[in-house]
Formats: structure tokens, C-alpha cells, sequence
């Protein structure tokens, strides 16, 4: 493994200077600028750092990233077991047990020893620019991500708070169906449940409902869900009260926890989890839902990406798994350096 220092790089946030590391969350509302990983089963990582400066993020240099090859990526579920998994979801629907959970799989394939998180930072910032992009490069604590997130899981500014869940994902808007809007609704509705339990009394509010964004290759429904914390409430409360976002489990959210646990075959680790900063001096943060994501997993020498779908009533198990596909075919053409030839509308 190369010699990689400490990093984080949120937008034209860079951080440097390697301070401290903690599991706590109560750590970020003490002082300092973190950079913050929360696994979706649960880990947290939280990372200090000395100096944050503003500079934009550097053109792509090939030789500083080396992707895996297109065939070399495996799926944790394949075609078969993933569409069966649907099919089992709407069992539970069937059954009473869960209104839709959010059904996974995770891709790997073999990466080069000297692979650098940021280098694939800088590609993904050419070939698929996000709200949420950014990296998190911690090697002596397991952690290397890569995200080019367009979600909002959590952003705070004082005493406020939103979340900004997507639901409906369609190449177009004209692909959006009425099972995407029905499923946004029902989410939202779990956020705003969950706001509610850290948030004042009659304070959580929905200023955006089912809007349609557009972003490389795809579109995307999203609303936000806005609150103002209670006194004495803050981000580990936070965090107790909205993790794992409900967008990539499902409702209700204990019961899609357990099919999920039931389902899928692997960890997701930081996919679907939160990645983002807190800069506890000026009490603000912002994390992104870890969609969209690449992780090194160096004990094992692999790159990863997660892919995923809702799954309701109304799903399709074939048209799922085509809304996995479209989720992660551009975004693996730019890791394994084949976007260029891959055409504007992967």
C-alpha cells in the first residue's frame, strides 16, 4: 500500500493534519472540523482535522488510478437471487410486515495495491458530479471512500435540521411511475417521524415534496423534511433518532432492518450509510446518504460499490434489477476508466 496521508475532501473543502479519532459522536459538538463516516450497521468514525482550506478539485491524472476491468466486477446477489429477493419483499408486503424495504447488493472486484481514493475522487468529479461528493482517505483506520452521493441525509446549521430523501429513480421524468411518487410519500413520512423524535413540537415541516432533479444519466425524485432540535438535543441524539436514513431501508423501519438482515448476503458498510463533515466551531454539517459510493477494502484487496432498489407492492422484479443496473453502470465505467466510451446516457 502506498504512503497516504490523511485526507478529506468534501466539495472544495480539503481537510489535512490528522488530529484525533473517535467512535463518539457527542465529539461533534466539541470543537474542530471532523470528517465523519457511519457504517450502515452501526460503526462510526469520526476524524479530527488541523488545517481545512478551499481549493477546487484537481484534474483527473490516469496514472494516479488504476480501475478494475469491467468484467471483473461481481455481484454479492446475481440477476437470479437478486429478482428473488424482490419477490420475497413482496411476500412481507403481503404478510403485513412491511410496507417496502430497500433490497441491496454489493459489487466487487479486484483493485491495484497502490489505488488512491482521491485519484478516483477526481475522475468522478469529471465523469459524475454530485451535491455529496467527496472523499474520506484514513488508511491506518480502514477507511477509503470515494462518493459521488446525490443525497442529503442529514444537514445542520445551528438549532435547524433537514434531510433530503430521494425516492423514484427513472432515466427520465417521463420514467417516473406512480409507484416512485407513492414510495417518496411513504418515506418522507417515515422522515419526518424520525426528525420528529429529536425535533421541537410542530416544527418538522416538508417545504419540498416529490421534486424532480436531474442528474447524470438519471433523474431522481426528492424531498426535504425540515425541523428544529429540541433543547438539549444534539448530533448523537440526532443520530440515534434518524440512522440508518430511512430512504435506503424502508418502512416500517425496524421490520425492513430485519428483512434486509434476512436478504442480503453481505455488510453494506459505508454504502447506504452517512458520509460528510461537521465543522463543530460554527455548529454546522452536513452528511450524504453513502450512495453512489466506492470503498477500498484493502484486507481483501477489493474495490466495492452498492447498488439498490425500494421495493413495494407495486414492484417489478425485473425492473428492479434494471434500477440497479442503471444506478451503477456509469458510475462503474468511470471507475474502471471506460466512460468515455460508454456514451452520455449510461
Amino acid at each position: 500500500m502506498p504512503d497516504l496521508l490523511p485526507l478529506a475532501r468534501f466539495g472544495d473543502r480539503v481537510a489535512t493534519g490528522l488530529l484525533d479519532v473517535t467512535s463518539d459522536p457527542a465529539a461533534l459538538d466539541s470543537a474542530g472540523f471532523w470528517a465523519v463516516c457511519a457504517d450502515f450497521e452501526g460503526g462510526l468514525t469520526c476524524a479530527r482535522f488541523a488545517d481545512v482550506r478551499h481549493e477546487r478539485v484537481p484534474a483527473p491524472v490516469p496514472s494516479r488510478w488504476r480501475g478494475p476491468a469491467t468484467r471483473d466486477w461481481t455481484s454479492s446477489l446475481d440477476r437470479a437471487a437478486y429478482m428473488a429477493g424482490v419477490r420475497r419483499v413482496r411476500e412481507y408486503i403481503a404478510a403485513g410486515e412491511v410496507y417496502q424495504a430497500n433490497l441491496c447488493r454489493v459489487l466487487s472486484a479486484p483493485v491495484s495495491p497502490d489505488a488512491d481514493v482521491d485519484a478516483l475522487t477526481a475522475l468522478l468529479a469529471r465523469g459524475n458530479p454530485a451535491p455529496y461528493a467527496g472523499t474520506i482517505r484514513l488508511p491506518a483506520h480502514g477507511v477509503e471512500i470515494a462518493t459521488a452521493s446525490p443525497e442529503l441525509f442529514l444537514r445542520r446549521y445551528g438549532r435547524v435540521v433537514e434531510s433530503g430523501p430521494i425516492k423514484g429513480t427513472g432515466r427520465t421524468e417521463a420514467d417516473l411511475l406512480e409507484k416512485d411518487y407513492a414510495e417518496n410519500v411513504m418515506i418522507v413520512d417515515l422522515v419526518r417521524n424520525d426528525l420528529g423524535r429529536v425535533c421541537g413540537t410542530g416544527t418538522v415541516t416538508v417545504p419540498d415534496l416529490c421534486a424532480v432533479e436531474i442528474h447524470p444519466g438519471l433523474v431522481h425524485l426528492v424531498s426535504i423534511v425540515r425541523g428544529e432540535l429540541r433543547a438539549g438535543a444534539g448530533w448523537p441524539e440526532l443520530l440515534a433518532a434518524a440512522f440508518p436514513p430511512g430512504s435506503v431501508t424502508g418502512a416500517p423501519k425496524s421490520s425492513a432492518l430485519r428483512i434486509i438482515d434476512a436478504l442480503e448476503t453481505v455488510p453494506r458498510g459505508p454504502y447506504c450509510g452517512g458520509i460528510g463533515w461537521v465543522d463543530a466551531d460554527r455548529g454546522r454539517g452536513e452528511l450524504a446518504v453513502g450512495i453512489r459510493t466506492f470503498w477500498i477494502d484493502r484486507p481483501e484487496g477489493v474495490l466495492r460499490f452498492g447498488t439498490g432498489a425500494g421495493i413495494t407492492w407495486g414492484s417489478d422484479p425485473e425492473g428492479e434489477w434494471r434500477e440497479t443496473e442503471l444506478k451503477a453502470s456509469r458510475l462503474l465505467a468511470v471507475a474502471s476508466g471506460t466512460y468515455e466510451d460508454s456514451g452520455a446516457g449510461v
